[in-house]
């Protein structure tokens, strides 16, 4: 499925203990959009299909910080998972980017969204829309925009 005019795919994880929330770019690499949510048991399974049918160029996954910068304690989940994740996917890099504040981020996103009081207490929506900041963050360090003058 390889195309020489495009990039591969960026795939953000958004990893939880029972939920994770994924975001994908476009092949060109401009756009990130919400993926899906999938419970934490079937992460694995979810994305070998994925890369399957999609060219995925890296993996961007959460890392989670206390505010002074130091390892939050969801680490210890989330360590075992970006190594396993390295072993499934060797051919695909992973990247880390700093997650906090995302949910709150989230959160606040979809309250002005406009979308009824019960789609936003949806928390697989939360999931997704957090997965969608990440890359979004990833996307403009890596390409950050220039200062119009």
């Amino acid at each position: 499925m390889e195309n020489k005019d495009t990039l591969g795919r960026i795939v953000a994880i958004d990893f939880g203990q029972k939920r994770v929330g994924l975001a994908v770019t476009d092949e060109l690499q401009i756009i990130a959009t919400a993926l899906d949510t999938v419970h934490v048991k079937d992460i694995f399974d979810y994305l070998q299909k994925y890369v399957l049918h999609e060219n995925v160029e890296k993996f961007v996954v959460g890392q989670p910080r206390n505010l002074d910068n130091s390892a939050s304690d969801s680490q210890i989940f989330t360590e075992p998972f970006v190594r396993k994740l390295k072993k499934q996917f060797p051919q695909i890099p992973v990247f880390r980017v700093d997650e906090r504040f995302t949910s709150k981020m989230a959160k606040d996103v979809i309250l002005n969204s406009g979308i009824g009081k019960m789609a936003r207490q949806d928390k697989n929506l939360v999931d997704k829309v957090s997965a969608t900041i990440m890359l979004q963050s990833f996307m403009q360090q890596r390409f950050p925009t220039e200062n119009i003058k």
